[in-house]
């Protein structure tokens, strides 16, 4: 007698990061059970003729309910920020517990697993950052985190609250050199950033778009550097995120082509936006304002060849949603701030993998393979989540989004499920769109809509990054 399951999707055209078949997709109890034909019966059919069905997104680097000083606050919590991801074909998300200066790094996980705890609709883990390392840290919290599941953590080359200096970043890369941790670097260059905002604060160049003025393409380049240096130091693998343009990917595929294990990020927002986006009437310019600042066209399409060419391992969105109305958000304290005060950070979660899909696979610059890889298959690897995340086999979380690679949609935040009060984006059309999504093997989105159960996601300890990916 032919098994029973929970859900059989039919005639699904399955799309890997490295295969294409066609098959029905049996799940029980929230895994694939089997892969094949003619599975028997099932409490639920799903027909995904037409559609591509593909491993639900993992997006490894987003901000939620961080906590924040200076009187802000970011728009969306695991509710929100979950719900948005899930209307966007991704199954999973990859948040970042962070550290205040003087505070536990145990304390900062203690108090995300709170703010996270029955609020998340898709599976999360944490990413830590660490801004304080302190001996106890280093030799007592950062390695029990590590072997309890947090086994990526971020550290910054800028911003007064979150930086190290050169001496405290090889630390934690001896630490990550030790216990088989991987470390996320945001590389851009501190001291040239306030060197040239001074300047610029004096000659009145306060504006939105004297961003980008204050962080060239130089000050990521150096930074670039120096972590590849230390990380060659160290010999441990390091991953840069949000690359922005040509001259850092110059200096990440001189490390890979050294055989450094030098892996890199990059974002949507350095292939839609640029400059220009940061120089619009009034303050517009500050709905654009994230760090590294977007290029210019032909920083856009070194960014492309980089994808194609495989320089980039992971896309992420890094969702960092500040509302531009909000007096806790981009318009602190109810008024225009200079452009050096104006949160950095642009909502991106639900538009990640359609921008990708329309620019990427339908313009013709990646194959459908790369995208999955991108977006869902290595960000698991990496963050020791595959394959229970990341994959379509046997075994695997019934995490699977079915995509409709023609429909055409024009982005318009109004049909967009974050709390942020606009997307980058607006009007924007592309090509392709998540039309159901699962989580294991739960509906959670169909047809622009959330259909979900808020809490039902789960925590996920990461296992170690796997080296080869």
């Amino acid at each position: 007698m032919s098994s029973k399951f929970d859900l059989i999707i039919t005639h699904a055209d399955v799309v890997t990061a490295s295969d294409r078949f066609t098959c029905d997709i049996g799940i029980r109890a929230g895994k694939i059970a089997a892969l094949g034909h003619d599975l028997g019966s099932a409490t639920e059919t799903v027909d995904a003729t037409g559609l591509l069905v593909l491993p639900g997104g993992v997006d490894a680097h987003c901000h939620l309910d961080q906590p924040m000083g200076f009187g802000l606050r970011m728009a969306d919590d695991f509710r929100s920020g979950s719900r948005s991801a899930a209307c966007g074909g991704t199954t999973t998300i990859i948040p970042f517990a962070a550290q205040a200066k003087g505070q536990s790094l145990r304390a900062a996980v203690e108090d995300y697993h709170q703010r996270a705890q029955g609020q998340s609709a898709v599976d999360y883990a944490f990413h830590l950052i660490v801004s304080d390392p302190t001996q106890h840290v280093l030799d007592v919290e950062l390695p029990e985190l590590i072997s309890e599941g947090y086994t990526s953590f971020k550290v910054y080359m800028t911003y007064d609250d979150l930086k190290l200096n050169d001496r405290q970043i090889l630390d934690v890369l001896d630490v990550a050199r030790r216990t088989g941790a991987l470390v996320m670097v945001h590389a851009e260059s501190t001291d040239c950033i306030a060197w040239l905002t001074q300047r610029l604060d004096a000659a009145g160049h306060t504006a939105p778009k004297y961003h980008a003025a204050a962080r060239p393409e130089l000050v990521e380049r150096e930074a670039t550097h120096r972590a590849i240096t230390f990380a060659e130091l160290v010999d441990v693998p390091i991953l840069i995120v949000h690359v922005s343009g040509q001259e850092a990917i110059e200096q990440i595929r001189w490390a890979q082509g050294r055989g450094q294990k030098i892996f890199a990020e990059t974002c949507p927002q350095y292939l839609y936006l640029t400059a220009e986006d940061l120089d619009q009437d009034g303050y517009e310019g500050a709905k654009c304002v994230c760090s590294p600042p977007p290029r210019d066209a032909q920083n856009q399409e070194a960014v492309w060849r980089a994808l194609a060419g495989n320089v980039f391992s992971v896309f992420s969105s890094d969702h960092a949603p500040f509302s531009y109305e909000d007096p806790q958000g981009k318009k602190l304290n109810g008024k225009e701030q200079k452009f050096q005060h104006i949160p950095n950070g642009i909502p991106g979660l639900e538009t990640r993998l359609p921008l990708l899909f329309s620019g990427g696979v339908v313009g013709g610059r990646i194959n459908i393979h790369q995208f999955v890889a991108l977006t869902s298959t290595q960000p698991a690897k990496l963050y020791g989540l595959y394959p229970r995340k990341g994959s379509i086999m046997v075994g695997a979380d019934a995490d699977l989004v079915l995509w409709d690679p023609a429909r055409e949609v024009t982005i318009r935040n109004e049909r967009l499920h974050h709390n942020v009060d606009y997307t980058p984006y607006e009007g924007t059309t592309v090509r392709g769109w998540p039309m159901m999504t699962f989580s294991r093997g739960r509906l959670i989105s169909k047809d622009f809509g959330f259909v979900g159960t808020e809490g039902a996601g789960e925590f996920m300890p990461c296992g170690k990054p796997i080296g080869s990916i």
